[in-house]
């Protein structure tokens, strides 16, 4: 359960062997796994051959850097040569692919052993991550509610200490949203800066790769790794080389602006959740951090605006053709098909309204460097629960869960989310902290001086004992 960097501080001090590490981590997959359901494949021999040659390399001086020996495991939409990729669909049930994606190749090269796939909402089309083929993932605080989506796989596995880091992929906030219901970290960056090849894309111009993991250092970590230019990649940008992590601390954040939104992200939210977020307004206050009243462009056109554009592209990128559907779970169909019913029209709207948005934003930016949201209204709604009531008024699960995070997915804007404590029913809750585009430094700043300052981080889940 100990951040990267503790684990590599004993890997070097030799305290613990990467094969001694790895074999635990089976142990408490072994143990846990019955009841929570992250994984969808283990790679135990893989992971343990594995982790011998990293003993190897360590003993020879062969160090490939903080991230060598780290178990983690991959959201099972990224290709892994060999491993059966599903993404949680009857459509790829049997496909092995004979190459990795981009950040599973980049995370291998930096040291990390994967013990796996895991579970997932399927094709990452859904919040909830129960799965009609390979089962529901539950949440590890509490075994009826959900872990959110569609990476929850990722956000259990780290909760429970199964992994150091999960990937996962973010369209609506399907990083975000598992790590608020599941209490860990993530990242969504830029767009453009972590490669999507080798993902199965849920919509092209919404999707971003990031990591889940305990600590915002270790998501930083991973972030090194991961994050650079792929000509693959349509969509990758050439940006500098850039270190992520923070330095140790506690961290000051003079001089740093924190945008607190006035209206919508505090509308309809759980007065717990609202609470939360601004004690943690005064936590980054109390680190020197100035605090700024803001006003924020209308984010219920722009979370429409997302929508259409989502609806057409998942339709695009899952049954484009309308050849596929008898293969969809009823949890996802019935987006494909409202899918079909946007029109190119409604598309080229959309898209040209999401292009004014980003300059509106880009001069909200102008008067803060962060801003500080809820990652979701609510906690974890309970599995099976179609709709939620937020403030006395009833609203569709996905959306509710959803519709503090699409925006930023639209403008692609990296936003991070942080445990920002625990509410009376038990469960986590989370801090959205968001900036302008290329600010994911200034971002897993702002977020590690809060780290730094609370211990919501340290907390595990009951099922730990």
């Amino acid at each position: 359960m100990d951040s990267i960097y503790a684990i590599a501080a004993a890997l070097r001090a030799k305290q613990v062997s990467c094969v001694e590490l790895i074999t635990e981590r089976l142990r408490l997959i072994q143990q846990l796994e019955p009841q929570v359901n992250a994984f969808l494949t283990l790679t135990a021999d893989a992971a343990l051959e594995a982790a011998r040659t990293a003993d190897a390399e360590l003993a020879g001086g062969g160090d490939r850097g903080p991230l060598h020996g780290i178990p983690v495991a991959h959201k099972d939409l990224f290709a892994t040569r060999g491993v059966r990729t599903t993404a949680g669909s009857l459509i790829y049930k049997d496909w092995v692919p004979d190459f990795d994606a981009a950040v599973v190749n980049q995370m291998a090269l930096a040291g990390c052993i994967s013990l796996g796939k895991l579970n997932l909402h399927e094709l990452a089309y859904g919040v909830t991550s129960q799965n009609e083929h390979f089962g529901g993932v539950k949440n590890p605080w509490n075994l009826g509610r959900i872990p959110g989506g569609s990476s929850g796989g990722s956000g259990a596995a780290v909760a429970l200490g199964m992994i150091s880091c999960g990937t996962g992929t973010d369209t609506g906030g399907s990083i975000r949203i598992p790590a608020s219901y599941c209490g860990v970290a993530g990242i969504k960056p830029t767009y453009g800066r972590v490669s999507m090849f080798g993902c199965l894309p849920l919509a092209h111009s919404l999707d971003h790769m990031g990591p889940l993991a305990r600590t915002v250092r270790d998501c930083a970590l991973i972030l090194n790794a991961i994050a650079g230019y792929d000509e693959r990649d349509s969509a990758s940008q050439p940006m500098p080389a850039e270190n992520f992590v923070p330095p140790a601390g506690p961290l000051s954040l003079a001089g740093v602006r924190i945008g607190i939104p006035k209206g919508f992200y505090f509308d309809r939210a759980d007065p717990e959740v609202v609470a939360a977020v601004h004690a943690m307004a005064q936590v980054a206050q109390s680190a020197g951090g100035t605090l700024v009243e803001v006003e924020v462009p209308d984010v219920l056109e722009l979370n429409q605006a997302t929508l259409t554009v989502q609806l057409a592209e998942s339709t695009h990128s899952i049954d484009p053709y309308n050849t596929r559907g008898h293969l969809l779970g009823q949890l996802v169909k019935p987006n494909v098909e409202r899918g079909r019913t946007v029109n190119a029209l409604d598309y080229l709207n959309a898209r040209t309204t999401l292009n004014r948005f980003r300059k509106e934003f880009a001069e909200l930016f102008t008067h803060c460097d962060v801003l500080f949201a809820p990652s979701t209204p609510i906690t974890a709604p309970a599995i099976g629960a179609a709709n939620v009531v937020i403030d006395g008024v009833e609203e569709d699960t996905r959306m509710a869960t959803t519709r503090l995070m699409r925006g930023a997915n639209a403008l692609g804007l990296p936003a991070a989310s942080i445990p920002s404590g625990f509410a009376t029913n038990g469960l986590p809750m989370g801090l959205q902290i968001m900036g302008p585009v290329w600010s994911e430094a200034r971002v897993l700043l702002v977020a590690a001086a809060i780290e730094d300052r609370t211990d919501f981080h340290l907390r595990r889940p009951p099922l730990l004992g």
